[in-house]
């Protein structure tokens, strides 16, 4: 009973990124350039289809949410596992790593949550256009964005909880740059097989049902594509499906790798390797890809980028 009531109350220690590496350093270095590009694209993106009226449709305001999601994921992570690295400081006491965990969870799943509903506007648009502005009208719009972040938090206020009433009573080293479910539950002293079958049900919820939805969404566009007359409507709709499914394959593949292998098959390095690229890398690429390939977001930039100097 001491020893649980001691285990409440003991900071962790995150061992940082891949412990033992060489030129760690470079990595960090390179880390930080990546969240720098990613706070000012995805802050560019936000500002862009904030004023820029063209803008002001359901599909960029989803994708404007998007943007303040990977916006905040990545800042709940780097900027602490920067810190660490450079002041030696790696540990976090148990309400900070609970807090992070709970914000990385409802970022994840939120993100999650709304790509679905992304690829639903598509569908709207593409196969049903003469119906689109009443199934995606303004109020639904708000309730599809209320329902991501909400569901997110509750999802992820359910799993943080749980996960930390777990004492620990050997080791409190946890292998990874930031506070992570998988992570903490290493270190349990206790059975948490009950658990690990709840994280998989989870996983079920919010990623396979989801991305079968997704794919059922893209092969009915797809179908509806092929049936176009116009070159120019085909290739404009093959463009926006395109980009939505670069960042759907970006999202789910590392997360389906972490939160639905066998806890056996689990390992520090791959899993941190499959963290950079799900949580730092892809909050960089999001906003890149559906910009770089939307001229409507690219005319807008240019057409901001135009008007700077005036306005001097």
């Amino acid at each position: 009973m001491d020893s649980r009531n001691k285990s409440s109350d003991t900071d962790f220690i995150l061992l940082g990124l891949f412990p033992g590496m060489n030129h760690v350093t470079l990595l960090v270095s390179a880390i930080l350039l990546i969240y720098t590009v990613a706070l000012t694209a995805n802050s560019a993106l936000i500002l862009l289809i904030w004023v820029d009226s063209h803008l002001h449709t359901p599909m960029y305001f989803l994708l404007s949410q998007l943007a303040l999601m990977d916006l905040t994921l990545i800042s709940s992570t780097v900027p602490k596992m920067a810190a660490d690295f450079f002041l030696g400081q790696r540990n976090i006491s148990r309400v900070a790593c609970a807090a992070q965990i709970f914000f990385f969870l409802t970022l994840g799943i939120a993100e999650c949550i709304l790509i679905t509903f992304m690829s639903y506007d598509r569908y709207v648009a593409i196969c049903n256009p003469l119906r689109y502005a009443l199934l995606m009208s303004q109020r639904v719009c708000l309730q599809m964005a209320a329902v991501s972040w909400a569901g997110g938090a509750f999802l992820s206020l359910a799993h943080t909880a749980y996960a930390m009433h777990f004492p620990i009573c050997g080791s409190t080293e946890i292998s990874h740059f930031l506070c992570e479910v998988m992570a903490i539950l290493k270190l349990a002293c206790e059975d948490i097989s009950a658990y690990e079958k709840a994280v998989v049900a989870t996983s079920i919820v919010v990623l396979l049902i989801p991305l079968s939805l997704i794919l059922t969404s893209y092969v009915l566009i797809f179908l509806a594509v092929l049936r176009m007359n116009s070159p120019e409507g085909r290739n404009k709709a093959l463009a926006t499906c395109s980009s939505h499914l670069a960042v759907v394959s970006l999202y789910f593949g590392p997360a389906m790798l972490v939160y639905m292998r066998p806890s056996s098959y689990h390992s520090p390095k791959l899993d941190q390797v499959l963290f950079l690229l799900g949580a730092i890398l892809t909050p960089m690429m999001n906003p890149l890809i559906y910009s770089l390939r939307n001229k409507e977001v690219v005319g807008a930039l240019k057409k901001a980028l135009g008007c700077c100097p005036t306005s001097l």
